[in-house]
């Protein structure tokens, strides 16, 4: 089973509050450009008008093969380009606007539906903004050991001063004190503490057994990995203090580090246990595939040999990473890997004390059992080594973790905070994060609209509430292609849909069809629905039109490539984003996905469109005909939303995504909003899920994606096919 890192909804806008200006935008700068090269063409153009075949009954397949031919039915054709653009490595511009044209193909097919990114919104907070790494990928926005702190909410004026001196200081080195300097001379005192709220506890405490937000954002300030990208975004050493690139005659490329000397591990209670070296990579490299909890698809085709280990049984000895000695390491990769680096700040490659690990009953291999009734590593705090800044001191369920500084790490005296404290809060009151923050309790919060109104009241709002930064992170509305679960699958009486048999087999035929899913996308009102979390003001700042953003990478050098067999050429600079855009337009797509004249796919709507949406459901119902499914106003379509009826603010958004469907679509579907009473039957309902089966959903929007690394192929993959991409499972299949 394969589980990426998949990152939940609930709380987003709260949860970032404390650290809410420290995320921003970075692309690489354009190259040398190297001839154009020719890609494979896509498609013809294609009609629009509605065929009458009918749909191949596929409830007699097992579940594999009609996970397969589901797949095949909604994003053939953007696999078939994104295959094409995974084996561009040396021609990065092809590789780029290859990909941009796949995932134009991917956004066309109308399986999900972009909604929001983290921040946008209004927000109060004493963290001095960018004093944690904005970087857009990996785990390291989430170190929070070097943030700063003041002993009052900082000043919105004091924020954009900051903000524009980081600007101007990034890459300098010196920001860091400027800003301790800048704070102290107007009068604040930096507290050496940092609390903040979380809304789920981590489910395990391996770094390299998971790839969800709500563990890895916690255990990532346990360990330390080869290099961490610093607050302005500079890649530094860690545990690592250089490396060396070779390329060998074979093909293969091989990477050296040395490793820094003395580093220590401990246990929970701070005892020392071993020293770090080479081999806790490798054994954190072999647990890392054993345990396949989602990391591993990374490393696929990357690593020599372990695709290798993973599914054929190859000896460990094979695979490329090696303890040259005590304190050199070798990863040998495939070949070029233009983004390898990049991937160094994420758990993927955290190391692991092999002594440790097995006397927590861990094993390696074909003797790997995580079911054993001996094993216990990650099971709690007290069963992992730490080599990072802070140990755990206590986790109490829903309660509260807090993070101790670790008296052994080895650059103790450089770390701001001595002791960073999380909060439960599960968000049934609308005005809790920001009450507490006044109080002092936490140090920032996210202002949804009731807290909004709350900090007007208060007089406050005026002088300190500031717009945070939006970051990578792309939360969606996913739909089930072929819907299997009608309860929860860990508790069958509960979040229990409504529907018949006969509804819930019409809905899984209406949503086989593009048009249908088209319409539903086209149909809601994603501004009045991001309102009911940021407020009215504020609703468009943090929408997000594409899965990833149009900005996050430029053509590094001139690409050729072919739209509808039209060959277009595009300079080095060109924003990925633009080819996405016109790649949707000359598929008559009528969705908006890149602002040329502000360069972002974000901050405007540029999907809800009622009369598109009505024509796409007129095709729809022409193309559902045939296979005996009738919708009218009469006969709807129904589909199932889960809702949490416990926060009034997602049970308000539920209802804005209900009634402009609805509306838009003339009744002829309905929209259930299933409600959870709690934050778990929701979580229960979809993002704990791991296979498609268990989906008890027809749209889901509590899950999303943040990046990995730096390359568009980090929310691309997500979408594989065969278990190998986690947001397929969002879709019902694999």
């Amino acid at each position: 089973m394969k589980i990426k890192k998949l990152v939940a909804l609930l709380l987003a806008v709260a949860m970032v509050a404390s650290v809410l200006a420290a995320c921003g935008s970075k692309t690489p700068a354009p190259s040398n450009s190297p001839e154009p090269s020719q890609s494979v063409e896509p498609s013809a153009e294609p009609s629009n008008e509605p065929t009458a075949e009918p749909l191949k009954d596929v409830s007699d397949m097992s579940y594999d093969e009609r996970s397969t031919y589901l797949y095949n039915e909604a994003l053939g054709e953007f696999m078939a380009l994104y295959e094409a653009a995974k084996d561009e490595t040396e021609d990065l511009g092809l590789r780029y606007a290859l990909m941009a044209q796949a995932e134009a193909k991917l956004l066309a097919s109308g399986a999900f539906l972009p909604l929001s990114t983290k921040g946008g919104n209004y927000a109060v907070s004493r963290v001095a903004a960018r004093t944690a790494s904005s970087t857009l990928w990996g785990n390291d926005s989430y170190r929070f050991h070097n943030v700063v702190v003041a002993d009052k909410f900082i000043t919105a004026a004091e924020r954009a001063e900051i903000k524009a001196k980081w600007a101007e200081l990034a890459g300098t080195g010196t920001f860091e004190q400027w800003v301790k300097d800048y704070l102290t001379g107007k009068g604040y005192s930096l507290k050496d503490t940092y609390n903040m709220i979380y809304s789920s506890d981590p489910q395990t405490w391996d770094a390299l057994a998971t790839s969800r937000a709500a563990d890895s954002e916690a255990i990532v300030n346990t360990y330390d990995g080869l290099y961490e990208y610093d607050m302005e975004n500079v890649l530094q050493p860690a545990l690592a203090l250089s490396h060396e690139v070779k390329e060998n005659a074979d093909g293969t490329v091989t990477y050296t580090f040395k490793l820094r000397e003395g580093v220590q591990w401990v246990d929970a209670q701070g005892r020392k246990v071993a020293e770090v070296t080479a081999d806790d990579f490798v054994a954190g490299l072999q647990h890392m595939m054993d345990s396949m909890g989602g990391l591993e698809y990374l490393i696929e085709g990357i690593i020599v040999n372990a695709s290798e280990y993973m599914y054929e049984g190859a000896d460990m000895s094979t695979v490329g990473v090696k303890a040259v000695d005590n304190y050199t390491l070798e990863y040998t990769l495939t070949g070029t890997c233009p983004y390898f680096l990049t991937m160094l700040s994420y758990n993927v490659f955290a190391p692991m004390n092999r002594a440790y690990y097995q006397s927590q009953g861990g094993k390696f291999g074909a003797e790997y059992d995580s079911e054993a009734a001996t094993y216990n590593y990650g099971k709690t705090p007290n069963n992992i080594a730490y080599c990072g800044p802070y140990t755990v001191t206590n986790a109490t369920a829903e309660n509260t973790i807090v993070f101790q500084a670790n008296p052994a790490y080895w650059n103790k005296d450089n770390i701001n905070m001595k002791t960073i404290t999380w909060l439960f809060n599960d968000g049934s009151e609308a005005t809790k994060s920001y009450k507490d923050a006044v109080a002092g309790t936490i140090d920032g919060a996210g202002l949804n609209a009731a807290a909004l109104e709350a900090c007007k009241a208060d007089g406050l709002f005026d002088e300190y509430a500031y717009v945070s930064d939006t970051d990578a992170t792309s939360f969606c509305a996913f739909f089930n292609l072929y819907r299997e679960r009608y309860a929860n699958f860990n508790d069958e009486t509960t979040v229990v849909s409504t529907m018949t048999e006969a509804d819930g087999a019409r809905t899984n035929l209406a949503m086989r069809n593009q048009h249908f899913r088209l319409a539903l996308c086209l149909a809601a009102d994603r501004a009045s629905y991001n309102a009911q979390t940021v407020g009215e003001a504020l609703k468009l700042n943090s929408l997000r039109n594409t899965y990833t953003p149009g900005n996050f990478v430029t053509l590094p050098n001139e690409a050729t490539v072919t739209i509808n067999g039209q060959s277009v050429t595009y300079p080095a600079g060109t924003f990925y984003g633009e080819i996405m855009q016109a790649q949707m337009d000359a598929d008559n797509i009528p969705v908006k996905v890149w602002d040329a004249e502000n360069s972002t796919s974000d901050s405007y709507d540029g999907w809800f469109n009622p009369s598109a949406a009505a024509a796409e459901l007129d095709k729809a119902i022409a193309e559902l005909a045939a296979s005996g499914v009738e919708i009218s106003a009469a006969n709807p379509i129904q589909v199932d939303l889960p809702a949490y009826a416990g926060s009034e603010v997602y049970l308000n958004r539920a209802n804005v995504f209900k009634q402009s469907i609805e509306s838009a679509l003339g009744g002829k579907v309905v929209v259930n909003l299933v409600q959870c009473v709690d934050a778990k039957q929701w979580y229960y309902a979809g993002y704990y899920t791991d296979y498609g089966y268990d989906a008890n959903y027809n749209i889901y929007d509590v899950s999303g994606w943040g990046p990995d690394y730096g390359d568009p192929q980090t929310y691309l993959d997500t979408m594989l096919p065969d278990y190998a991409g986690y947001m397929a499972k969002c879709l019902g299949v694999f």
